[in-house]
C-alpha cells in the first residue's frame, strides 16, 4: 500500500469533514439560537441549548437557568424549552403536571405559552436563517464594493500574454470602448457585442487615462480564466484551480471563454485534454463535461454540458462602496434568489423535468463545504451564506417534526380553537420523521450513485 500517496487524500478528507463541521455549527448554532432568544423575549424559558448530539464534552449554567451545552456529534444541534419531553417535540408529562396547578409557571413552558408566544418562538429559527444569509451577502457587497461605473481597470490579472510599455492596459484607465466599439449596457447588446470580439490574445481598448483618450492594448476582455471553480464538478476532480488560464483544447488554442464553453458543449460528453497556464508553467488536464440542469431567468431549467468553472474579465474591476441601503437590498435580493430558485428546481423534480440527482446529501454538502473553503474565506463565508438559506427554507416545509410542521398545528389551533389531539400528533410525529429519513436517506443515495 502506498501510505505516502494516501497522505494527501487523508488531509483533503480531514479538510472537509472539518469544513462542513464549521459551516453546519455555525448555521445550526444561529438556527437554534433564534428559537432561543425568540422564546426568552416571549416569556418561555429553556432549560438547555445543545450544540451537537450525545455525550456532553463541555456546559455551562447562564443566570437565566438556561444550561449551555457542546455535545461530542457536531451534526446538529437543540434548544430544549420548559415542559418539553426531547429536543423534537412532545411534552415531559411530569414536568406539565407539576405546573397543571400554577398557571404562572405554565406560562413559562412551550406548551403553556400562548399560541403567538409559541409561534414566533418556532418561526424564529428559519428566520434567523435568513437574516444571518443577508447579513452575509450585505457585508459581502459592502467590503468588495460594487463595479464603478464608467468600468475602470483596478488590477490585471496574471495571463499567458506579458504586456509591457506605456501603451498598455493599466490600473486606472477608464475603458470607454473595445476594438473601436463602445461597451453596450443592456445584455442583448452586450451579448452580441462580446461575440463580435476578434478572437485573439490582445484587443484595443478605448480608454481614458489621465483625462486623456487613448488607445492601447488589452488582454482579451473575457479570456478562459478561472475565477472559480464548482463544487463537484468536473474542474474541481481534474484539479483545476482559480488563477489557472485555459490555453487549448485538445491541441487548439483559445483565446475567449465563449471557445471553451462552445467545446465543453459540443463535446457530446467525450473527455477534453485542456492545457492550462498556471503562475508561469503549463500543466496538462483531461476531464469529461457533466450535464447539469441550470435555472433560466423565467424560473425554469436548461440541461446543458459544463465543466464547472466560472470566468470574468482580464481584470479586476476598480469599485466603490455601495450605499448600506443598496447593500441592504442586495442582501434580500439574493437570499429571494435562492429561496425562489430552490422552490423551483423542487417543483421541477417532482414533475420530472429536472433530474433528481440535483439534490445533495450530507456527503455533497461536505464536498461542497471542503471545496468552497479551499478557495478562499470570502467563498466559504458566501457558501454558509447559501446553505444557511437553505435550511431556513427546509424547515418551513409543513412537515411535522420540521418547524413548518409545528407552525401547521399552530394554524390549525388557530383556526378550531384547540391543539390536535395527543394521539394524532404522535401518529403526525411518527409520519414526519419516517418523511425526513427517507429523504435524508434518499439524498445520501444521491451522494453515493449520482454521476
Amino acid at each position: 500500500m502506498d501510505i505516502v500517496g494516501l497522505i494527501p487524500q487523508f488531509g483533503g478528507l480531514i479538510w472537509t469533514l472539518l469544513a462542513f463541521i464549521i459551516a453546519l455549527s455555525v448555521i445550526v448554532a444561529v438556527h437554534e439560537y433564534g428559537h432561543y432568544i425568540v422564546g426568552r423575549w416571549c416569556g418561555i424559558k429553556a432549560d438547555v441549548f445543545s450544540l451537537g448530539f450525545g455525550p456532553v464534552i463541555w456546559s455551562g449554567d447562564d443566570k437565566h437557568g438556561t444550561k449551555w451545552q457542546i455535545a461530542a456529534l457536531p451534526f446538529g444541534g437543540y434548544v430544549k424549552f420548559a415542559g418539553d419531553a426531547n429536543a423534537a417535540s412532545g411534552k415531559d408529562e411530569a414536568a406539565m403536571a407539576a405546573v397543571a396547578d400554577d398557571p404562572e409557571a405554565a406560562r413559562h413552558t412551550m406548551h403553556g405559552a400562548p399560541l403567538w408566544a409559541r409561534a414566533l418562538t418556532v418561526a424564529a429559527g428559519p428566520a434567523f436563517n435568513f437574516a444571518m444569509s443577508i447579513l452575509i451577502f450585505f457585508a459581502v457587497a459592502y467590503t468588495s464594493g460594487v463595479p464603478r461605473d464608467p468600468l475602470t481597470v483596478g488590477e490585471l490579472r496574471p495571463m499567458p500574454t506579458a504586456l509591457t510599455g506605456q501603451n498598455v492596459l493599466s490600473p486606472g484607465d477608464e475603458v470607454l470602448g473595445i476594438e473601436g466599439d463602445s461597451i453596450p449596457e443592456d445584455a442583448a447588446s452586450y451579448s452580441e457585442f462580446i461575440a463580435g470580439l476578434p478572437k485573439q490574445p490582445t484587443l484595443s481598448y478605448d480608454v481614458r487615462r489621465d483625462g486623456r483618450d487613448v488607445s492601447v492594448q488589452g488582454p482579451y476582455f473575457l479570456p478562459p480564466i478561472v475565477l472559480q471553480v464548482v463544487p463537484q464538478s468536473a474542474a474541481i476532480a481534474a484539479g483545476l484551480a482559480p488563477g489557472d488560464v485555459i490555453t487549448a483544447i485538445d491541441g487548439k488554442d483559445v483565446f475567449a471563454f465563449s471557445e471553451l464553453k462552445d467545446a465543453v458543449e459540443g463535446s457530446d460528453g467525450a473527455p477534453l485534454d485542456l492545457t492550462v497556464w498556471r503562475a508561469g508553467e503549463s500543466l496538462e488536464f483531461t476531464m469529461t463535461p457533466k450535464a447539469v440542469d441550470e435555472p433560466q431567468p423565467d424560473g425554469s431549467f436548461k440541461r446543458a454540458l459544463r465543466i464547472g468553472i466560472a470566468g470574468g474579465m482580464s481584470f479586476e474591476a476598480a469599485t466603490d462602496t455601495p450605499g448600506v441601503g443598496e447593500a441592504l437590498v442586495g442582501g434580500v435580493e439574493n437570499t429571494w434568489r435562492i429561496i425562489t430558485g430552490s422552490i423551483s428546481g423542487l417543483r421541477e423534480m417532482i414533475v420530472g423535468n429536472i433530474s433528481t440527482c440535483n439534490l445533495s446529501g450530507p456527503v455533497g454538502i461536505a464536498q461542497a463545504s471542503g471545496a468552497m473553503a479551499s478557495q478562499g474565506a470570502q467563498s466559504f463565508i458566501y457558501f454558509i451564506a447559501v446553505l444557511s438559506t437553505a435550511v431556513g427554507l427546509l424547515n418551513l416545509f409543513p412537515v411535522p417534526a420540521l418547524d413548518g410542521g409545528h407552525l401547521t398545528f399552530y394554524a390549525y389551533e388557530a383556526v378550531t380553537g384547540k391543539p390536535p389531539s395527543d394521539k394524532a400528533l404522535r401518529i403526525l410525529m411518527t409520519i414526519g420523521l419516517t418523511l425526513v429519513l427517507s429523504l435524508m436517506v434518499f439524498a445520501l443515495g444521491n451522494d453515493l450513485f449520482c454521476p
